[in-house]
């Protein structure tokens, strides 16, 4: 089995001051969305092997807040996940698997995450499912996994859904508890 994370960066700043979107920074919200998705990522243990981070300064920013969870994971940070389509995350993907690792995570933007995430999962939790239909949100985090033991394989309708969270989801858990 392997396990993939999509994870969308968290909330930001409408414009960044060099009014270029890649550098559009983290708000307050974003920091502490971000520190609460680590939290939950490490209480839930869906620890990746693996990261692929965009290099937009927003997806660097939420890996940097998510590293203290996640110590002597391997990251890589590829500057062609930042406006990337579903068949261009589909290929880092599939670039995974000479690293072959368990459980990759890719933290990336909308919407091709939405849509990959989207065009990657034929079942599982139909409540998630229902969920994620409506919308990935910022620091939203979708778990899917995949009954082969090769990311080659990975394709579109191919997975099971394990998890969808947002920080929104968790307080209303937490609220609901």
């Amino acid at each position: 089995m392997r396990r993939l994370i999509l994870l969308r960066h968290a909330k930001t700043e409408r414009d960044a001051p060099s009014g270029k979107d890649q550098d559009r920074r983290l708000d307050e919200r974003g920091r502490n969305d971000s520190v609460e998705i680590g939290r939950w990522l490490a209480l839930e243990d869906y620890r990746p092997d693996l990261v692929l981070v965009s290099t937009a300064t927003r997806t660097q920013q939420t890996w940097d807040l998510l590293r203290a969870t996640m110590p002597s994971v391997r990251v890589k940070h590829l500057p062609e996940l930042y406006g990337a389509d579903p068949s261009e995350l589909l290929r880092a993907v599939h670039g995974a698997a000479k690293a072959d690792p368990q459980c990759l995570m890719i933290l990336a933007h909308n919407p091709g995450l939405h849509e990959l995430a989207l065009a990657l999962v034929a079942s599982g939790d139909a409540a998630g499912r229902h969920a994620l239909a409506a919308n990935l949100p910022t620091a939203g985090i979708v778990v899917i996994d995949f009954k082969t033991d090769d990311w080659g394989d990975v394709g579109f309708r191919s997975g099971r859904l394990e998890r969808f969270a947002s920080p929104k989801l968790l307080r209303e858990w937490s609220d609901g508890a």
